[in-house]
């Protein structure tokens, strides 16, 4: 074979094994991500059990040590974060109607606003923001928080004083959020719909109070409180159960307690995500 034939040959059998090598190690890189996401999902499914488990048998057990611990959780979630959810209120207020208004009445269709603010703010913003809202502010600090002391091994110390350390950390984690989520949710939603109509009023908007609030009270249905309701209470629990996961199942050092922080909130991102397309299904279903 010539010289330049070889050379010609080399080169084709290099750019295959080259290809192969890719498609081989693409292929170990997908497949170590799967199993990844699968032990991941197996072990927040378990420590979800787990912990709904000593929810409900040991809801009375030390409660003058745990109730306290679900007050304070509850303030941190909810009370202390009102003041930013009535601003947001008024802002989601601002922004839905400052974009709905000029279409509507350029079409001629402002009997259709409260039923837009009841779809947009009742049913999907109002949720899912304060949802993302309470992560950004608790669900972090509860990785931090739980990872460090895992990390300075006060979690093995409560293990040998006979404190369940899914008793004292997470209970009351779990019921601040979901109780936290569940109230803001209310405040936010409440604030957007008031303030909605007074940007409306602003704009000259040619519709009285009663037929605004006739129009939210047509577009409400009891299936509406229903699933905000679980929805709100779900967001909470599933925050808190990946936060309080991340932080505390695991042994983790100090060093690791950022990269764990990180996971923990594109996980429960992309879980809360997916539980609000749950309830569009069923609000396209029902």
């Amino acid at each position: 074979m010539p010289s330049s034939e070889r050379i010609h040959s080399d080169a084709v059998d290099g750019r295959g094994n080259a290809d192969l090598l890719s498609k081989v190690c693409l292929s170990g890189f997908l497949g170590w991500k799967i199993i990844r996401f699968i032990l991941t999902l197996r072990g927040l499914g378990a420590f979800a059990l787990i912990t709904l488990g000593v929810l409900f048998s040991r809801f009375a057990v030390a409660r003058r040590l745990i109730h306290p611990l679900m007050v304070r959780e509850i303030s941190r979630a909810g009370l202390r974060l009102l003041p930013m959810f009535l601003f947001l209120s008024v802002a989601l207020g601002f922004l839905v109607i400052g974009q709905s208004v000029a279409v509507l009445a350029r079409v001629g269709a402002i009997n259709y606003l409260g039923t837009i603010m009841v779809v947009v703010v009742v049913r999907e913003l109002g949720p899912l923001l304060a949802a993302l809202l309470v992560l950004a502010r608790v669900g972090t600090a509860n990785v931090v928080e739980l990872g460090t002391a895992r990390a300075l091994g006060e979690v093995e110390a409560l293990e040998a004083l006979a404190i369940d350390p899914i008793h004292y950390f997470v209970v009351p984690r779990v019921v601040g959020l979901a109780a936290g989520v569940f109230a803001l949710t209310v405040y936010l939603i409440l604030g957007a719909l008031v303030s909605g109509y007074f940007w409306a009023f602003l704009q000259d908007v040619p519709l009285l109070p009663g037929d605004y609030f006739r129009q939210l009270a047509a577009a409400l249905s009891g299936l509406d409180f229903l699933l905000l309701t679980c929805k709100a209470c779900f967001f909470g629990f599933i925050i808190a159960i990946v936060t309080c996961y991340h932080g505390l199942a695991q042994p983790l050092r100090l060093e690791e307690v950022s990269h764990a922080t990180v996971r923990a909130v594109a996980q429960s991102v992309v879980a809360c995500v997916l539980l609000d397309v749950l309830f569009i299904l069923i609000y396209l279903l029902v």
